[in-house]
């Protein structure tokens, strides 16, 4: 008995015939359709990984793929249901032991966590701020902290008190009523623009800090492209000893971050691995003058040819703030210098901290721009808030004036000249212990010294101890210095306290590295090897974490540490 079903090329001919013109006009149509959507996303991915083969090339990019492979299946190894449980055992141990030394607990500890019924009196009031204030730390007062506190003397301490008082209640906000802050903070900014010598018609802005001052660097260079350009998805390259506000800039503001190595011996960002990974969605390139890690300033003359190479140059801006108020004095200091400032012409933008050498209380930077106009793409206005009309410069719309006197106090009670003599000291004491570490014979043999550092920071690793047991060794004699990795290594950021206390210092790293000496002939002597695991704090943060190819842990003891500075 015959089929009884249609041919298959009668019924679609029947199925065309009897939907008509119309129907087949729509079939074609969603056919193309479909076809260009495949053709686009082909020509997006073929051109990514033609970017991706162009930046880091055919090794640099199956390297990137191997360890994020690797990054991925670590991952999963730690979610793994055997494993994970004893990891997060392990953090909420060490998480524990983080609670018990940043928050005191026990016999003669007041807790506040509700207000008080009755507001205390002012003697109640300054007696818990002693308190508070000799709570056991680390001594900066006696030169014992690299960094953190760019103290500029008790007089000027003083000095600023007497500004924040005066001025504690303006908000440059309402320049009307405050018209003094709106005056001080003009004027910083102009005497800020004249130490790194910006042209006729440059612009910039006070902020509460170098992130925020790089922030706002980053969002001018991705407003400029976008409006000028019409890139959608910005990419910056920058060195990967920049500072973590650029990845914080990208996070923030959804810009792509190329890193690019800064190989020994200079410690400077590689040119040739910058102008390769140049392309049309290039909005800014990025150096360091100095750069925190290494305290090395990048190739700025470089860095600037590549910004003018093409035909609408590209921005570049140039990380000060830690150079701050010592690079443009150096040579004025008597110390060697390199071109960094506006006076390279590619140069579009500079941060610079007011609150590190400049010694203004902190919450005290400024951003810097060739133009008004780029500083324009930083502002954020809104003409239309039934509020009225809005319009700020920066991330922050009420901000301390108190602070803006305290700066301008410090700028115009230390001068030019007061900045280079605290230069001459700060670099002199820097330039001691660089020669200490590469000259005398307990230390050389031992330690090195990275790159040629010509302002205020001296980082040095080992190749025969284990660095970060040095780091742990001079915490125990209460210093507090910066440990480093990618590679394992200290820096010491050279601060006036630390001038009066560096011959200290060399003499504590001195007997510090003799006594780690002895430890691994001991070790040798008894069977373990030479250059043993290191056991202290340092070590259980830094060496794990250069070790893990997943950073999954390291970022949840992070996040912990952060949730354990609002426990009260």
């Amino acid at each position: 008995m015959g089929s009884s079903r249609m041919p298959v090329s009668l019924r679609s001919t029947l199925s065309t015939s009897k939907a008509g013109p119309k129907g087949n006009y729509l079939y074609i149509g969603a056919d193309l359709l479909r076809n260009l959507v495949f053709v686009f996303f082909l020509i997006r991915w073929t051109r990514k990984a033609a970017l991706q083969l162009k930046g880091r090339g055919l090794f640099g990019t199956v390297a990137e793929a191997y360890i994020s492979i690797r990054k991925t299946l670590y991952g999963m190894f730690l979610r793994s249901p055997g494993v994970r449980n004893k990891v997060q055992a392990q953090v909420a141990e060490t998480l524990a032991k983080l609670e018990g030394k940043l928050v005191p607990k026990g016999p003669g500890i007041s807790r506040y966590l509700t207000l008080p019924k009755e507001g205390w009196t002012e003697t109640q009031v300054r007696g818990e701020l002693e308190k508070l204030g000799e709570m056991e730390h680390t001594r900066w007062e006696d030169g014992l902290v690299s960094g953190a506190v760019y103290h500029g003397g008790d007089g000027l301490i003083k000095l600023q008190a007497d500004a924040f008082q005066k001025f504690s209640v303006s908000n440059p906000i309402h320049p009307d009523v405050f018209p003094g802050v709106r005056k001080m903070e003009a004027e910083i900014v102009a005497m800020v623009l004249s130490m790194f010598n910006a042209p006729a018609g440059a612009a910039g802005v006070t902020t509460s800090g170098g992130t925020e001052s790089i922030l706002m660097a980053c969002l001018s260079a991705r407003q400029k492209a976008y409006r000028e350009r019409g890139v959608t998805e910005p990419e910056m390259i920058i060195p990967e000893t920049a500072h973590a506000a650029f990845r914080k800039a990208g996070s923030y503001f959804s810009i792509k971050v190329h890193l690019v190595a800064c190989p020994a011996p200079s410690y400077q960002v590689h040119i040739p691995s910058v102008s390769r990974l140049i392309s049309s969605n290039t909005i800014l390139l990025v150096g360091s003058a100095p750069n925190f890690p290494h305290g090395i300033i990048d190739n700025i003359p470089s860095l600037s040819r590549l910004a003018l190479r093409k035909k609408r140059s590209l921005p570049l801006h140039v990380d000060c703030c830690l150079g701050s108020f010592l690079v443009p004095f150096l040579s004025r200091a008597g110390f060697p210098t390199v071109p960094f400032d506006f006076t390279v012409k590619g140069v579009t933008s500079i941060s610079c901290d007011t609150h590190k050498y400049g010694f203004a209380p902190k919450g005290n930077s400024t951003c810097l721009y060739r133009t008004q106009a780029l500083r324009t793409y930083q502002y954020f206005i809104s003409p239309d808030w039934s509020g009225g009309v809005y319009a700020s410069p920066s991330i922050a719309g009420s901000r301390p004036g108190a602070l803006i006197a305290s700066c301008w106090t410090s700028l115009m009670s230390q001068g030019e000249s007061g900045y280079i003599d605290s230069c001459h000291k700060i670099v002199g004491a820097a330039k001691k212990i660089e020669t200490a570490i590469r000259e005398n014979p307990s230390l050389r043999d031992d330690l090195s010294v990275m790159g040629k550092p010509l302002v205020s920071v001296v980082a040095f690793t080992s190749k025969t101890l284990n660095i970060y047991d040095i780091a742990d060794a001079m915490t125990g004699k209460g210093w507090h210095l910066n440990a480093l990795q990618s590679p394992p290594a200290i820096h010491v950021a050279v601060t006036l306290p630390i001038v009066a206390a560096v011959d200290r210092l060399i003499g504590d790293i001195v007997a510090t590295v003799e006594e780690e000496k002895e430890k691994e002939r001991v070790r040798i002597v008894e069977g373990k090897g030479a250059k043993g695991g290191a056991k202290g704090d340092t070590a259980a943060l830094y060496g794990v974490a250069g070790s893990l190819p997943n950073k999954s842990v390291v970022v949840q003891l992070a996040g912990g540490f952060l949730d354990t500075l609002y426990k009260a």
